[in-house]
């Protein structure tokens, strides 16, 4: 029996979206620097697969957000998509779909939709992308942006160990895991 219960929490573990490691401070020079975003660096909304202008868009951000933070606090859950549990697609997955706006519900394919841009130019309601473990080849974990202050990026997420939280960039952890950002709307 226990032969059969090691790897399959061991396989658990290593698949899960996100990490179990404590969050750390990086010392010294951050490996990615960050700015406040601004309109006038926003991205022509035409040019996206879901178009929404100006001011809408700032709503639909807050409501999406709104939702998102809805979810604090929900267990982590390999391929969650309630309240009773959630991966981190699924958070991101549920709370744009409660606004009718479809994501694909893996993070890697969400990573695919909208347009990336320059972490300097991370606004809320941008999506942030991280490759979780050395060996990941592909995106594994998504966050949302639910504020930009100063340098600080904070982004609500789904973490195998603590369930949904909201982090910041800044922590050295999910700075270096950062691969990119992508706005959708």
């Amino acid at each position: 029996m226990k032969s059969i219960i090691i790897p399959v929490i061991l396989t658990l573990i290593l698949s899960a979206c996100g990490s179990s490691r404590k969050k750390t401070i990086r010392q010294g020079r951050p490996h990615v620097t960050v700015e406040a975003g601004t309109k006038e660096n926003a991205v022509e909304p035409a040019v996206l697969n879901h178009p929404i202008s100006g001011d809408a868009s700032d709503e639909m951000a807050d409501q999406i957000i709104h939702t998102a933070l809805t979810y604090t606090g929900v267990r982590y859950k390999f391929g969650g998509t309630s309240r009773q549990g959630l991966d981190c697609s699924g958070l991101l997955y549920l709370a744009f779909g409660e606004h009718d706006f479809q994501l694909p519900r893996i993070s890697y394919q969400m990573a695919e939709e909208g347009k990336s841009i320059h972490v300097n130019r991370v606004e809320k309601g941008d999506l942030l992308f991280f490759k979780t473990t050395k060996k990941a080849k592909k995106i594994n974990h998504v966050g949302l942006v639910v504020a930009v202050e100063g340098d600080e990026i904070r982004f609500i997420h789904s973490t195998s160990s603590r369930g949904v939280i909201v982090s910041s960039l800044r922590e050295g952890y999910w700075n270096y895991a950062f691969v990119k950002a992508t706005r959708v709307f």
